[in-house]
């Protein structure tokens, strides 16, 4: 039988971060956690889901950056696409036009960057 409540370690591993950074996420309401009996943190299996993205297609990337497009340059056949980061950073991903396209990219609309390996894909 599948895991449904984890403790903030269990979550923590399992989303790729900190127990501190996972405290912080809670408290600035990113993450929603329960508390047990002993007044501990606790994660739902679906809270790690929808925060991992397992939601969506599937890939078998851990490594899900959200964010939001900030600006999308497109030349000849290429587009480069800059995300801003939910977490303080910043990623430019190139991919083709066509992809930038299709995906409907443009700033200000959400995005997500897996990185998997050497490379980076965007999933709009």
């Amino acid at each position: 039988m599948a895991k449904t409540r984890y403790t903030a370690t269990e979550a923590a591993q399992a989303l790729g971060i900190s127990v501190d950074t996972l405290r912080r996420w809670d408290s600035e309401g990113r993450i929603k956690t329960t508390r047990d009996a002993n007044n501990k943190r606790v994660v739902s299996a679906r809270e790690i889901k929808r925060l991992r993205g397992d939601d969506s297609q599937h890939l078998s990337a851990r490594n899900r950056l959200r964010g939001t497009v900030r600006e999308v340059k497109v030349d000849g056949l290429l587009a480069q696409v800059e995300i801003t980061i939910t977490e303080p950073a910043r990623l430019v991903a190139i991919i083709t036009r066509d992809a930038a396209e299709e995906l409907g990219l443009k700033p200000g609309s959400p995005a997500t960057a897996i990185v998997k390996s050497t490379s980076i894909m965007v999933e709009g």
